[in-house]
């Protein structure tokens, strides 16, 4: 019996700079099991080319001429919510991560990471997983978590046995799919939640959570 062939994640790459998207196109076509399906270089072509291919996955970068890949992000899912964002970037900043996570990106990258390891992350998402760069895990699981405690006054405030579950899984770069799904709650109640997290924390808007870590946790 012939094996069934095993179908390409189709990838959306994303970066403003010409030579990085060639380098990224010839390292995943020289691994086999990633085609790169399309190519954008700012906030605008990536949600549009993103809406007109649906693919697997949108590597993207968190700064582009034309604004953050944060509100890409979020304008990809929005429209898509079946593709995976994942974020490559110069930047090992903890905020940045926070910021994506809200954002609902599956996963956050440093471009130091190699040709190997980036394929098999790639794959690694592909399947299921989110993933955070090793740089970046542990200060922003810590700062998230802490995030349960504290308002944006620094005073401690009261978040609910559900609420201090939720937490942690969007530190762990959850969506609100998954953290639904390990919950055993819809999708509407996760959302419902975070609205209650983020008014009983003085939040209005999701970026606001990147600005209040950096006032309470500074380096």
């Amino acid at each position: 019996m012939l094996e069934q062939a095993v179908k390409p994640i189709r990838l959306l790459l994303v970066d403003d700079h010409e030579v990085v998207r060639m380098g990224l196109d010839t390292l995943f076509r020289r691994d086999g099991t990633i085609q790169v399906v399309g190519e954008a270089d700012s906030v605008a072509s990536a949600v549009a080319e993103a809406i007109r291919l649906r693919p697997d996955i949108v590597l993207l970068d968190l700064r582009l001429p034309d604004g953050s890949g944060i509100e890409a992000c979020r304008d990809i899912l929005g429209a898509y919510p079946g593709t995976h964002v994942v974020f490559l970037t110069s930047f090992a900043d903890e905020n940045a991560v926070l910021s994506t996570t809200f954002a609902g990106a599956k996963g956050y990258l440093l471009k130091t990471i190699g040709g190997t390891a980036l394929v098999h992350a790639i794959q690694a998402i592909a399947g299921g997983l989110s993933i955070l760069d090793p740089a970046v895990t542990g200060p922003v699981l810590a700062r998230m978590r802490s995030l349960s405690t504290m308002d944006t006054n620094g005073k401690s405030t009261t978040l609910s046995p559900q609420e201090r579950r939720i937490l942690p899984l969007v530190a762990d770069g959850k969506t609100n799919k998954e953290i639904a799904d390990a919950l055993g709650l819809s999708d509407k109640t996760i959302k419902s939640y975070l609205s209650n997290i983020f008014e009983k924390l003085q939040i209005t808007r999701r970026a606001q959570v990147a600005a209040m870590f950096a006032k309470h946790h500074p380096d």
